[in-house]
């Protein structure tokens, strides 16, 4: 039994063990070589907030065409972002067209927000 323990204990590895030491001569540790670029939790609530208001500014002020074309164009709702020749090829319409739509709606959206 003790066999066993011991060879699962020379398997561990700690975040804050020293792996090393940099240029400076100041140790390293796993966690400083695996830190990332997360989120506070106030951060991330800030962005859903900010996601939901654009969500209901879309469904209230813009017409479903207008919406459609941003969510395919912008990958939103699940979508894969797409060309607005893709879409416009979709939607059986000139790409220009698609452009000229866009465009009238991401700025009745920015007026939106600027209000």
């Amino acid at each position: 039994m003790y066999l066993r323990s011991s060879k699962k204990t020379k398997a561990e590895v700690y975040l804050n063990e020293p792996i090393g030491k940099d240029k400076d001569d100041n140790e390293v540790t796993l966690m400083d070589v695996l830190e990332t670029e997360e989120k506070s939790v106030e951060e991330e609530i800030d962005l859903r907030t900010k996601i939901g208001k654009l969500y209901n500014k879309m469904r209230d002020i813009l017409k479903q065409r207008e919406r459609t074309i941003l969510e395919l164009r912008f990958g939103l709702g699940g979508h894969k972002p797409k060309t607005q020749n893709e879409i416009a090829s979709m939607m059986g319409i000139s790409r220009s067209y698609v452009s000229r739509i866009e465009t009238k709606a991401i700025n009745k959206l920015a007026s939106q927000f600027e209000e």
